[in-house]
This record gives C-alpha cells, sequence and structure tokens, in this order.
C-alpha cells in the first residue's frame, strides 16, 4: 500500500478503502459542472481515502490533437486540481503516460475483452455514429479497456481485510465501471485472485450541473455553448455575466422544481453548492425578491470560489520546474503501486521475468 494507506489504516485500525480517479487535459480550465460534479469531492475524499487522482492524457488522443496544447493543458489541469487543495502528502496525483503501466495492462486487459463487448459501449457507439468507422481511431473503440486499466493498475491485495477499490462514477460512466468489473473477475477466474473488483463510490455533495443556456443538458466543454459554461479560470467579469444571464423560467419566483422551473434549479444547486446553505434556505431567502437579486448574489458566491483557484492556479504555472516536481513525485508513488501490480500480472499470464 502507498504511505497514504498506510498512515490512515495506523490511525483507524482498518485498511483505508483506494480510490481511483481520473480527468482528461482536453481543455484549458475545467468548469463549473467539473468542479462541483467531481473535483471538489476529489479533495475531501483525500482524508478518508488511500486517494490515486490522475491527469489522463493518453485517453486525450482518442481524437486528433494539438501536441503543445496537450502538452500545456496537462500542466494546467494538474495545477487546477492543486490549486483546488489536492496535497501531494495527502493523495497521489500523477499524469497517466508517467506510468507506463497503464498501457501494458490495458494490452493485457484488451486480450481478454471481446470484439462485440468493446463494440457495446455506448460513448464509442455514439461517436462512432456521428463519425462513421472511417472517422473513428483504433483508440477510440478500446479506451474502456485502458479505463479498466487505470483502475485496476491500483488495485488492494485481495486477500480477506484488504481495503476496496472505489471509483466515483457518474451516470454515463456506469458501463465502462462494469466492464472494469468483469474484466478483473475473468483475469481472476483464468489466472488466480489478482484483482479486487471496483465498487462505484457516489460521493456525498456531488452536484448534477446543466448548461447555463440549456438547463436540459449537462454543462459539457463539447456541448455546451461558450454562454452556457462557467470555466473556473475565467476573469470575474465575464463569470458575473453568464450567471446574470443564466437562463430562468417564466415568472419570478426563486422556486426548486426540475419539471417547471429546470433553469432556477440549476442556478439553486449552484448557489447550495458553493454557499453551503440548504435549497430551502435559499427559497426562503429570495422569497418574494424575484431573479435579479438572486442572480447577482450567486454571481458573487461564484466568483469568490474561483478567484482564489484562479490565482493558485497561474502561481504554480508560474513556476513550472515546481510543478513538474510535484508531478514526479507523484508518478514515483503510483509507479511503485503499479509496478507492483504489473509484476503479479506479467507472473500469472506466463511472461518469463526479466531477471537482474
Amino acid at each position: 500500500m502507498s504511505e497514504a494507506s498506510s498512515s490512515h489504516g495506523a490511525a483507524t485500525g482498518t485498511p483505508a478503502p483506494r480510490v481511483f480517479s481520473g480527468i482528461q487535459p482536453t481543455a484549458d480550465s475545467f468548469h463549473l459542472g467539473n468542479y462541483l460534479g467531481a473535483l471538489r469531492q476529489w479533495v475531501a475524499m483525500q482524508d478518508t481515502h488511500d486517494a490515486f487522482y490522475c491527469v489522463v492524457d493518453l485517453h486525450a488522443i482518442t481524437v486528433e490533437h494539438d501536441p503543445a496544447a496537450l502538452r500545456r493543458r496537462t500542466r494546467v489541469a494538474a495545477a487546477q486540481l492543486l490549486a483546488m487543495g489536492l496535497d501531494q502528502d495527502r493523495s497521489t496525483l500523477f499524469v497517466q503516460s508517467h506510468v507506463p503501466e497503464h498501457a501494458e495492462l490495458a494490452w493485457v486487459l484488451g486480450c481478454l475483452t471481446g470484439f462485440g463487448e468493446a463494440g457495446r459501449m455506448t460513448q464509442f457507439k455514439d461517436k462512432s455514429a456521428k463519425q462513421g468507422t472511417s472517422g473513428t481511431t483504433v483508440g477510440l473503440f478500446t479506451y474502456p479497456v485502458l479505463q479498466a486499466a487505470d483502475i485496476l493498475l491500483y488495485t488492494p491485495d485481495p486477500g480477506p481485510g484488504e481495503a476496496a477499490l472505489q471509483v466515483p462514477v457518474g451516470e454515463d460512466q456506469r458501463q465502462h465501471l462494469e466492464l472494469s468489473r468483469t474484466l478483473a473477475q475473468r483475469f481472476n477466474h483464468r489466472f488466480g485472485a489478482t484483482f479486487v473488483a471496483p465498487e462505484a463510490y457516489i460521493p456525498k455533495g456531488a452536484a448534477k450541473i446543466t448548461d447555463l443556456q440549456d438547463p436540459t443538458a449537462k454543462m459539457s466543454k463539447s456541448a455546451s455553448s461558450p454562454q452556457g459554461i462557467v470555466d473556473v479560470l475565467e476573469e470575474p467579469g465575464p463569470m458575473r455575466k453568464k450567471i446574470m444571464r443564466a437562463v430562468t423560467d417564466t415568472g419570478s419566483e426563486v422556486r426548486y422544481d426540475e419539471e417547471s422551473k429546470a433553469g432556477v434549479t440549476n442556478l439553486l444547486r449552484i448557489f447550495s453548492a458553493l454557499e453551503g446553505t440548504s435549497v430551502e434556505d435559499l427559497e426562503r431567502r429570495y422569497e418574494g425578491s424575484g431573479y435579479g437579486q438572486f442572480k447577482k448574489d450567486l454571481a458573487e458566491v461564484v466568483v469568490d470560489a474561483f478567484t482564489p483557484i484562479r490565482e493558485r492556479t497561474l502561481k504554480l504555472l508560474d513556476d513550472e520546474e515546481q510543478l513538474d516536481r510535484l508531478l514526479a513525485q507523484g508518478a514515483g508513488r503510483a509507479s511503485a503501486v503499479a509496478a507492483r501490480t504489473m509484476e503479479i500480472v506479467r507472473d500469472r499470464v506466463g511472461f518469463v521475468g526479466r531477471g537482474h
């Protein structure tokens, strides 16, 4: 186990559950939905889990990309995660390509995955239907297998009394987690107990945030319009404007109702999550006041939440050498766990040991 796991176990008398999660560096900034839906919970889980967090740059090349942009965005992603509160003394943050065992285990698991099984993955079906098979890469087809390898590489020992392996997931990732579970069980059945089957973990306080201009759609870099998405690294002025121009609903009552008031409901979720005030208390606070004051106050709450993160991110990016040292530190800890897992996998699959 990593140092984080060992110290937590010593404090509580039981092994901390291990958690793995990753995020792609496919944009110049994370957005409000990323933060409230996942990243803020990553910070909290440092205190309850043996946490491994990864900037998954290998996943980012399944579509055409610019190498310079990928390199920049990888560092920006890592800097934002550190600025949000990830701490290399409490968790392990690293870049996926710095640990080559991810790709190695993906090949082994790919040889256990049926062609039809991979073809049924919803995201691949959706993208290939839009782009056609000629515009769809093999990487896009097999990336759920790489995702399974990402998770299973950090498996705790499968013996009795050992820690669980948990993965924070949204509804759109449940199918991929099920593939990870299937491949873990298939490997264990064929080669002996090696992997702990990962479990879905729903972090407390995770909020489903929708597009500010289309409250029926998820806030997304690939689908939202520029006005429908608030970036963590945005300047305060544009951030305020986007909140003030967010779609609400007919009438002026600040009330939570997903059916008839989807826009206001989305803003109430954001307000509640960032301020730590219940939706019911917010409804009482703005009873009879209309949307104007509600949006104005929410805009300030959003700016106050993200301005310190933006400032810390820019400071980290100003010292690229120190940022790279922090990522190397995380990669070193991740590599120690990954190397141990792959040593067992190679032996059980039947590869000849390299010797010394």
